[in-house]
């Protein structure tokens, strides 16, 4: 597949994810979506260079949710994977798949930085906490200095941890 071929099919697959976030979810899941798909065309092995767009474009939003808790009803906003594999007539089993594949390849979790939606960058359990010799410890039981060393690592979207000195 040429190199133009792998742009109309990153072209088609952001129209379809983003036809459906305008209409079912919001502009951030759009973004996160865009987001995600460029990335993936920038890999060296292109994943969507085969298989149908429509399953593609379902498991990039159920990777995108699947971390968000975008199927969990206590959550806004909510969708559920049924909808999204209604929406485009995929198969769920076929969508978890593709959604696990890509996960995988780009590392992603709960509370993933760079696949966040910004409600859960704001209550993500790890910003209050810092690890110091391999231990969770509560960053405000950290000296001031300390607290504003690791608030500025993450800033600028470093991780950062300690070892105490023995």
């Amino acid at each position: 597949m040429t190199k133009a071929q792998i742009k109309e099919r990153e072209k088609q697959l952001l129209e379809l994810t983003g036809a459906f976030c305008i209409q079912k979810i919001n502009q951030e899941y759009l973004e996160l979506c865009e987001k995600l798909i460029k990335k993936m065309a920038r890999k060296r092995e292109v994943p969507f260079k085969r298989g149908k767009l429509e399953i593609w474009a379902s498991a990039v939003i159920y990777a995108i949710g699947s971390i968000n808790f975008l199927f969990d009803k206590s959550f806004e906003p909510y969708v559920s994977s049924k909808q999204i594999c209604e929406y485009f007539n995929t198969k769920q089993t076929t969508v978890s798949s593709k959604a696990r594949i890509i996960k995988e390849m780009f590392d992603l979790w709960h509370f993933s930085p760079e696949f966040s939606t910004q409600s859960m960058e704001k209550t993500n359990p790890f910003n209050n906490v810092v690890f110091v010799d391999d231990l969770i410890v509560p960053l405000d039981s950290l000296s001031e200095e300390m607290q504003q060393m690791v608030l500025d690592a993450r800033a600028k979207g470093d991780d950062i941890s300690f070892t105490t000195i023995k």
